[in-house]
This record gives C-alpha cells, sequence and structure tokens, in this order.
C-alpha cells in the first residue's frame, strides 16, 4: 500500500504521489520545476477547428515523441503523465483525428475527436481594389508568405514554463477569432488572430517571455514581430506603428516590444494577436489568464 500523503500536502499533489506509487515507478521528491509549473498554465481543452487538444500519453520515463502528421507537437508534463498540446487548425475537418508518438517501446497513435464550432460570419460590399491585387503586391504577398513558412515552422528548446498569457495591450476586442469576412461576395480565409483596438502609439508588451524570431513590414500584417516560447508555442503581433526589438533578442515578460498602429491593410490602429502551436494559428482567448 503507498503510504498516505502527509495532511499539508495539496490534492494534486497527494494524487501525483498515488500515481507514482502506483504506476511501480520510483518515488521521486517533489521538486518545483518548469515543467511541473507550466501543468497548471495550460491552455483550456478545446477540441475544436482553432482550438488545442489536452491529449493525456500516460506515464513514460523519457518525453515522448508526438507528431501531427510529420508537424512535432509540444509534450509536457513529466514521468507520471506526458500530455500532447495539439493546435487544431481551422481548416480542420470535424470527426476523427489522432497524433503518432514515438516512444520508448516503440510507435503509437493517440485518437481523439474534432468537434464543429460555429464561427461568425461577415459579408461586405467594398471597391474591387481593396480586395483584388495587382500582380506587383500579390508577387509581394507569394514572397512573405513563403518567408513567413520558416518563421512558423520554428521548433525550439527550451520548452514554455508556462503558457497563459495576459493580453499583450489593453482594450477593446474589436474582432473575434474564427470570424470569416466575405467580400463582394468572396469568401476569405478566417480571421486567425485577436483585434483588440488601442490608440496608435499604445506600448504593446511581451506576454510571457521569448525570444524574437522575425520582424518585417509585410503587405496585409504590416509592421510585425513574431516571438518563439518553445516547443512550437509562437505569438505574433501585427499592424504595429514602431517595432523595438531585433531578430534574435531574448525578451522577458512585460519588456515593449512595439507600439499599436495601423500599418498593412487596415482601416484603424489596433493590435492583431495571433498565437500558434504546431504551425496553426489556435485562438488567443483559450490562452488568456483570469
Amino acid at each position: 500500500m503507498p503510504e498516505p500523503a502527509r495532511p499539508t500536502e495539496s490534492p494534486r499533489l497527494q494524487r501525483r504521489l498515488l500515481l507514482q506509487a502506483g504506476s511501480g515507478l520510483a518515488l521521486l521528491p517533489w521538486l518545483p520545476s518548469a515543467q511541473a509549473a507550466a501543468t497548471d498554465g495550460w491552455p483550456a481543452d478545446s477540441r475544436v477547428p482553432g482550438g488545442v487538444a489536452r491529449l493525456s500519453l500516460g506515464p513514460a520515463a523519457e518525453r515522448p515523441q508526438a507528431y501531427a502528421g510529420d508537424i512535432p507537437l509540444l509534450v509536457l508534463g513529466d514521468a507520471i503523465e506526458w500530455t500532447a498540446l495539439v493546435g487544431i487548425p481551422l481548416s480542420a475537418p470535424t470527426g476523427p483525428a489522432e497524433i503518432k508518438l514515438q516512444t520508448a517501446s516503440g510507435p503509437r497513435s493517440i485518437a481523439y475527436t474534432v468537434r464543429d464550432k460555429k464561427y461568425s460570419e461577415q459579408r461586405l460590399k467594398v471597391a474591387p481594389k481593396t480586395v483584388d491585387l495587382s500582380a506587383a503586391d500579390n508577387a509581394r504577398y507569394e514572397r512573405e508568405r513563403d518567408h513567413q513558412q520558416t518563421v512558423m515552422a520554428t521548433f525550439s528548446t527550451p520548452l514554455p514554463a508556462q503558457m497563459q498569457l495576459p493580453v499583450p495591450v489593453p482594450g477593446r476586442r474589436s474582432s473575434s477569432f474564427g470570424l470569416r469576412r466575405v467580400f463582394n461576395g468572396q469568401s476569405r480565409n478566417p480571421h486567425s488572430g485577436m483585434d483588440i483596438a488601442a490608440a496608435t502609439g499604445t506600448p504593446v508588451k511581451a506576454p510571457i517571455d521569448g525570444k524574437i524570431i522575425d520582424v518585417g513590414d509585410y503587405f496585409f500584417n504590416g509592421h510585425t514581430i513574431w516571438m518563439d516560447h518553445g516547443g512550437g508555442f509562437l505569438t505574433m503581433y501585427c499592424h504595429l506603428s514602431a517595432t523595438q526589438v531585433t531578430v534574435g533578442q531574448s525578451v522577458r515578460a512585460g519588456e515593449v516590444i512595439g507600439k499599436v498602429g495601423a500599418t498593412g491593410r487596415v482601416t484603424g490602429p489596433h493590435l492583431h494577436w495571433g498565437v500558434m502551436l504546431n504551425r496553426s494559428m489556435v485562438d488567443p482567448a483559450l490562452f488568456l489568464t483570469a
């Protein structure tokens, strides 16, 4: 029988000790660590297009390697229980899905189900030049898209110590994640981030520690910053009036990285804030601190 936990220990710690004893693993000292701290700071589980699936991988002495297709996934936890955090693309079909694991005992798969979610739709009539790109503009967009694909493929260590995020700038949410706009009857890609309305020049702060992996001026997104937080967990900040960081720079939570603006293809000043997991843009609201 496992030794009962001391009354001063939290219910979560009691559960961990019982799991350790019941699994046959050696009882490990409870030491605070980045991985342990992240357990209480994960995004909400929401298995819908644009959401995040938290999939238990069970116990293992070493961190399993997990993949969605050939894309590596973020795996957090410890030897008692590992968890894969899977960013689900907005384009994902509903129904059965799975991830693949590489473990010390061989390959296996974990199945889950993607549920339907209805996002809002907005139909607009605008001047054709607003939505139809010239040949030169389209060529620029394609060059920038190819470059940003390499940025979005970043998968680095160390892994994030926590994933709950304060908003990077105060303000009203002027457009929500997943909104689909239809211009002149032509459907465009769903909105892949959260828009926060704020005055030009309002400081934008890093929500958590990270490393700057891209700073650029893009046709649609204007002045843009990408931050890497480890394990394919990235954040993006668009339409800035100014950027105050450089590629390769490490920044701490609360540090000003830029200022709100209206650069790129926008009609007014705001911050477009995006969150990415395993190369999929996911709903930033799932990561917000209470």
